[in-house]
């Protein structure tokens, strides 16, 4: 049923990203479609100068900055049936007290998908070209390259192995159709009918890694892919193998691939690491093969308003008295970012 009144909204989160999230035209629609004040952004629920925003707040709009939100956050907000993240992952946000009290949770972790995947498609294709070492060869002699130099280089018939069909990881294979490329996905949770609908062959993580020229990986940090790829799996990767991660650091052991990078075995697309960002003396940020980002491939500047965008929506299905499009159940939770 629709709410008898506009719901009570507060933001909780950084304020320094309010702006880029929430723009003026997205602003006004959500004024409209709440009770909220922009001004009020909460980053510390015990703080006595919200407590009565927070009293009367049926929903929770998030981000990143926000505190953890357990029992106490119930204590201080003891209204609160809604949280709406204007982020990704919901995991290490909400604790067990707020699934247990029965409050919805939304996030626009879908849009922070897109520009992942469209990072992951970029690096794909400039790794197919053997775009970094052309520079870096270029950098130095000054030459063109001779035909033997490139004979490896294109992506007709490029393997790429896609590791999880995570949101990520649909949104890359949607990308990757239109190319002329061969598709691997290793996902336990995915059919192999179901890979073939997604336009790739399903294999075992370690046919994977032998049988893909670069390999991306976008499964979730959970304990069960902690250090996935390990020396073991690392060694399974072709030579001249590219491995591209923009999930997290801690799904590859970091002085396994070290070694593989540090030997020039292997070619590295790195957005995430572990530890982020690295010591200032790891040898990966004067390394040749290696391509190190700080972290961007998700939403950034005005790619935040798809995020904000996604939460208004939400709001005014709340307000509406509608089913969430994006509600994240706590089921999922240990398979999902």
């Amino acid at each position: 049923m629709p709410s008898p009144h506009p719901p009570r909204a507060v933001f909780a989160m950084d304020p320094v990203h309010l702006p880029l999230l929430f723009p003026p035209p997205l602003m006004a629609r959500l004024k409209q479609a709440s009770d909220i004040d922009p001004a009020l952004v909460v980053q510390d629920l015990t703080d006595p100068r919200t407590a009565g925003a927070l009293t009367r707040a049926e929903v929770l709009i998030t981000g990143w900055g926000c505190p953890h939100l357990d029992a106490d956050a119930l204590v201080a907000a003891p209204e609160l049936r809604t949280v709406l993240h204007a982020a990704g992952s919901v995991r290490s946000l909400i604790g067990d007290a707020l699934w247990k009290h029965g409050v919805t949770v939304s996030s626009a972790v879908t849009g922070n998908a897109l520009p992942v995947a469209e990072y992951t498609l970029a690096m794909i294709l400039l790794a197919g070209k053997d775009t970094f070492t052309h520079r870096e060869r270029f950098r130095a002699t000054h030459t063109y390259p001779t035909n033997e130099e490139t004979a490896s280089t294109g992506n007709v018939g490029r393997r790429i192995g896609v590791i999880g069909a995570s949101r990520v990881g649909r949104r890359l294979l949607e990308l990757l159709r239109p190319f002329d490329f061969t598709v691997l996905l290793h996902d336990p949770y995915v059919s192999p009918a179901e890979a073939t609908e997604l336009g790739a062959q399903l294999l075992s993580l370690e046919d994977l890694l032998r049988h893909s020229d670069i390999v991306s990986l976008h499964a979730p940090d959970i304990p069960e892919t902690y250090r996935m790829l390990d020396g073991d799996r690392l060694a399974l990767i072709r030579d001249g193998g590219v491995l591209i991660n923009t999930s997290r650091g801690a799904l590859v052991d970091h002085d396994a691939l070290t070694d593989e990078l540090v030997s020039g075995r292997l070619h590295a697309i790195l957005d995430v690491t572990e530890p982020e960002p690295l010591p200032a003396e790891s040898p990966l940020y004067r390394l040749p093969n290696v391509f190190l980002t700080p972290h961007i491939a998700g939403s950034l500047g005005n790619e935040l308003e798809r995020l904000g965008r996604i939460v208004v929506e939400e709001m005014e299905r709340v307000g509406g008295g509608d089913a969430l499009v994006h509600e994240v159940r706590v089921g999922d939770l240990g398979r999902v970012a």
